[in-house]
């Protein structure tokens, strides 16, 4: 598909794909007080994964080690983020969760850029986690730190990315990568669940998070990138943790403090101008 309908413009599709992430987290966090959210993360892994594969039907045979290698590396990240993103929300409000995590690919954004100015998106990131310590809030620092840990997932995701799709052809990559992740997750998401995991209200809940958490933004996003500029699509993705927020608000009635908002102002803020002066930066010669 080169073109798009008119009316099918692909910063709507991006815009799609956010919300269908966030509301997905939040259908996720509300079965929590079913199983538990290492269970709710596997069950969404191993949705995700059936689609996946069902859709690319990936070539296995005659693959290398370095192939397989890298697509390892891709899936046990993508595995991480999503049981510790999950590990956080059980603890912290989903809208600062996601803030926090947003830190990852934004310190992957700066780290490629080399001009003193830019130093201004690290110290507007800085503030925003510094609120959260200074200003006396109600936060769970285990939260915390397991939105950190999903935030340097999510920048492990990235780097990974590139060479996953690289090596493998078509959606083959995100395929196995999916397949990787829910085996590393079978057995603690098993065990944490329990026979809990198997009742079908948990099961229906878990493949709709599934559906909407990935497989739905991801085929949004592969359609969109083949026609909006970098920079464009970097900027509708720092809109993440607010639209986190607005979602977790409608579904579960979750609110933020000014704090929180604070925070989650000033990492949106060096997401957008980090990437709108890697999108105006020269070409390296």
């Amino acid at each position: 598909m080169k073109h798009l309908p008119a009316w099918l413009s692909p910063v709507w599709l991006v815009l799609g794909a956010i919300v269908s992430v966030q509301f997905g987290a939040a259908f996720a966090k509300s079965l929590f007080t079913l199983t538990d959210p290492t269970a709710v993360a596997w069950l969404r892994m191993a949705v995700a994964a059936a689609i996946f594969w069902g859709a690319a039907r990936p070539r296995l045979s005659g693959r290398t080690w370095p192939e397989w290698r890298v697509v390892i590396g891709y899936g046990i990240a993508l595995a991480t983020m999503n049981w510790a993103i999950y590990q956080s929300f059980a603890r912290i409000p989903i809208g600062l969760a996601v803030t926090i995590e947003f830190l990852g690919p934004l310190g992957v954004a700066l780290v490629g850029s080399r001009r003193a100015r830019d130093l201004v998106w690290v110290g507007f990131a800085a503030i925003g986690v510094a609120l959260l310590g200074v200003f006396p809030t109600a936060v769970d620092w285990i939260g915390v730190g397991f939105a950190l840990l999903a935030g340097a997932a999510w920048a492990g995701y990235i780097v990974a990315s590139g060479p996953t799709g690289a090596a493998w052809e078509g959606v083959t990559g995100v395929s196995v990568g999916s397949l990787v992740g829910a085996l590393v997750f079978l057995v603690p998401g098993v065990l944490a669940g329990g026979t809990s995991l198997w009742q079908p209200r948990v099961v229906l809940l878990a493949a709709a998070v599934g559906v909407l958490s990935s497989v739905i933004p991801y085929g949004l996003e592969m359609v969109a990138r083949r026609s909006i500029p970098a920079g464009v699509f970097g900027i509708l993705m720092s809109l993440e943790p607010a639209v986190a927020a607005l979602a977790a608000l409608l579904v579960l009635s979750e609110q933020l403090g000014w704090v929180e908002w604070v925070a989650m102002a000033c990492v949106i803020v060096a997401s957008v101008g980090s990437t709108r002066a890697l999108a105006k930066a020269p070409a390296p010669n």
